[in-house]
């Protein structure tokens, strides 16, 4: 094993302590509140709520006219992963850009942040996916990248959850949804709604939302960048 494999082990090693490490008391209180919160909503608004929200990350993933990166086959893993690292950046800092655009306009610019964001981050998910040698137009691929999104955006419990079945990808795909339209989609949305009105809720307060947004987008996509890198290091490398 070369220097840079001992690198990727380690660093593997720390991101899944911190994926399986059980809830904090701060983690399990907001998530309680949250519960509640959604136990409150009526269930026609969730349904509403989960159909925009499906139809919008299902024309993201399963957009055919999105064209990946390729990376040689012949790249050593390091190289491979300078690439992977400078697609996340790009992501990152355009992502950061289109939350200060978006936050700097208050309220209803707010809103159009998030089909843009989401954008964003599914199109980062299939370019790393691509340069890590994985086929984007593969179903299961399709819905793996599904399961990294979730792991990102979702509560402490829930990731203790879902980074079981990352790391046994192999064992479970074959078990999991065999259509987008058979996927849990309101656990999705519940999770990805809840994560995220934590993280940019003050972005959509005038002035003060420019800054707020740029920043939030820009760690946002830093982490799932991160987490991604990680997914696919665990189906490589271990």
């Amino acid at each position: 094993m070369d220097t840079y494999q001992h690198y990727i082990q380690a660093e593997l090693t720390s991101w899944l302590y911190q994926m399986k490490k059980p809830p904090s008391i701060g983690s399990r209180l907001a998530h309680g509140v949250q519960k509640k919160i959604n136990q409150i909503i009526p269930e026609k608004v969730h349904k509403v709520v989960t159909a925009a929200i499906e139809n919008m990350v299902k024309a993201v993933i399963t957009g055919s006219s999105w064209i990946v990166p390729k990376a040689s086959a012949h790249l050593t893993t390091k190289e491979r992963e300078m690439k992977v690292r400078s697609r996340i950046k790009w992501y990152r800092n355009s992502a950061s850009a289109e939350g200060a655009i978006t936050g700097a306009g208050g309220i209803l610019m707010g809103f159009a942040d998030f089909p843009a964001f989401l954008a964003i981050k599914m199109k980062m998910l299939f370019d790393v996916a691509a340069l890590y040698g994985f086929d984007t137009k593969d179903y299961q691929e399709r819905l793996f990248l599904l399961h990294v999104f979730q792991l990102s955006f979702s509560s402490q419990k829930r990731r203790n959850e879902l980074i079981e079945l990352i790391e046994n990808w192999d064992l479970y795909k074959d078990q999991l949804p065999q259509s987008f339209d058979e996927f849990d989609w309101k656990t999705f949305q519940l999770d990805y709604r809840d994560y995220m009105d934590l993280a940019k809720l003050a972005q959509l307060i005038p002035i003060v939302g420019a800054p707020v947004g740029a920043l939030a987008n820009y760690k946002l996509t830093k982490q799932l960048g991160k987490n991604a890198m990680n997914a696919f290091r665990l189906r490589l490398w271990t």
